[in-house]
């Protein structure tokens, strides 16, 4: 296993035949990119303070991103099993960690 480090962020090369288990557990440390993590924090946080989960255009205008950005983020957060969403229901975005799990919000 090599571990690249570019400024805080980590490139991890596992062996392509298996995940070691130190591969596993690194990533389990860290289960999300800073990026990703910045999205957890914004909805968790829009979330306790307007009392409902962000609509995918609140992400858009504090990441000032275009809609497909936000909704391939949301559906990548979603896939690693971050956050949950009921189909077809509005503003249902919920973040599956615990508060201390998340980063500060920048």
């Amino acid at each position: 296993m090599r571990v690249y480090r570019a400024g805080q962020a980590a490139l991890l090369i596992c062996p392509a035949a298996t995940l070691a288990l130190e591969c596993r557990e690194l990533l389990s440390m860290n289960p999300y990119t800073p990026l990703q993590g910045q999205y957890l924090a914004f909805i968790y946080y829009y979330t306790k303070i307007n009392r409902r989960p962000p609509a995918e255009v609140d992400l858009q205008r504090y990441f000032n991103v275009t809609p497909p950005t936000v909704h391939q983020m949301i559906v990548a957060l979603e896939r690693k099993g971050l956050i949950r969403r009921q189909p077809g229901q509005a503003r249902s975005i919920q973040v599956l960690l615990p508060p201390d799990q998340l980063p500060p919000l920048t």
